[in-house]
């Protein structure tokens, strides 16, 4: 495999992390690795969420920009007499992606390989084959004959999984498909962010966070918010995109490579108008696409964000991302590209008279 451009050597470290909600150290570390030449200081959290700070200007406003660490996977609940392993899921899963997928299976002793099974279609009845497999009848398959094997390869209940997918550059080099886009692509975007702030003169503290336990309530956004009490947050994450066989643009309308989708509304948060207005006017002043849309589901971590404190203007910026939710998945370069310029320009503009003005109209 020919050597990979900085860049993407850097998104192949992420994705690859393996790390759930409550399980984020691997992608920690990783995004640690990457953030630290550009922050004067980092911290964690209580549950764990990276904090790197670099100061613009001292006592400026604290622009909080965030990804999240944790990824979709499962949780090791029981070991059957068989050896075979019953998991929780941890974050949405739908039943359709699952079966038959290759898994890291992260015990103390190291990381086995598995796969997600069921009962096989040929012994079920003719109706119950035309239904999807029901989660909780599912079990892992790490290759043993029975429970003491398991448990001496060092499988526990508590033990993590992800799904099996690596980084991969696609026929047309600007498609990216990994697992844990959703999203450790918005990690990679807070990375860069200060990498083009490093010495660049602004009026602000800007906080790179990599938040904890997003997919499971959005835990680690409540608690780095409440840490660093930000004056304005961004939102970096995954998003939903269109342009895929069976949707129309009723369901969705963004296209991937089509620039950044920029959430207007989602089931955690209306976009803050002031901040709105603020983030597509610099987009148009500086020629970033950008598309706009609405989520009727689900949401990101400045559902807890804008809450913090006496509330703080914010907004979600994301990444059209094609399966998400699911083993392997698939973005565009050009619109993890353009998120970083947009970020970046929104920083470079915003100052205390600035703030005050998005805030208060």
């Amino acid at each position: 495999m020919a050597e990979l451009e900085p860049r993407l050597q850097m998104l192949k470290e992420l994705t690859d992390a393996k790390g759930i909600a409550g399980n984020e150290a691997e992608p920690r570390a990783v995004m640690t690795k990457y953030i630290e030449p550009y922050a004067d200081e980092i911290t964690q959290d209580g549950l764990g969420s990276l904090i790197a700070k670099k100061v613009g200007k001292e006592g400026g406003p604290k622009i909080q920009v965030t990804g999240h660490l944790d990824e979709i996977g499962y949780m090791i609940t029981q070991i059957d007499e068989k050896g075979f392993l019953k998991f929780q899921t941890v974050g949405g899963w739908w039943e359709q992606v699952m079966l038959a997928q290759r898994v890291s299976v992260v015990t103390k002793k190291g990381v086995l390989a598995g796969v997600v099974g069921s009962k096989p279609p040929h012994i079920l009845p003719a109706e119950e084959r035309k239904k999807p497999a029901d989660k909780k009848d599912m079990f892992i398959d790490i290759g043993v004959a029975s429970r003491e094997e398991a448990i001496e390869a060092g499988v526990r209940p508590g033990d993590f999984v992800v799904p099996v997918c690596d980084f991969t550059v696609m026929a047309n080099p600007k498609y990216l498909m990994a697992k844990a886009w959703d999203n450790r692509i918005g990690c990679a975007i807070a990375i860069d962010v200060l990498k083009e702030l490093k010495d660049v003169k602004h009026d602000n503290v800007v906080y790179g966070v990599g938040s904890v336990q997003e997919e499971v309530g959005l835990r680690g956004a409540q608690t780095s918010a409440q840490l660093i009490q930000p004056d304005i947050a961004l939102t970096v994450d995954t998003g939903i995109p269109g342009d895929t066989p069976g949707i129309s643009s009723k369901d969705a309308s963004a296209k991937i490579g089509d620039g950044p989708q920029i959430i207007i509304y989602d089931a955690s948060m209306v976009a803050h108008k002031g901040l709105l207005d603020f983030v597509t006017g610099v987009a148009d002043e500086q020629g970033i696409p950008y598309q706009l849309e609405a989520i009727p589901g689900g949401g990101t971590d400045s559902g807890k964000i804008h809450l913090t404190g006496k509330g703080v203007p914010s907004i979600s910026i994301t990444i059209a991302t094609r399966y998400i939710h699911s083993a392997a998945s698939v973005i565009h370069r050009d619109d993890y590209e353009n998120a970083v310029k947009l970020v970046v320009e929104v920083a470079k503009r915003l100052d205390a008279e600035k703030v005050k003005e998005i805030t208060f109209g």
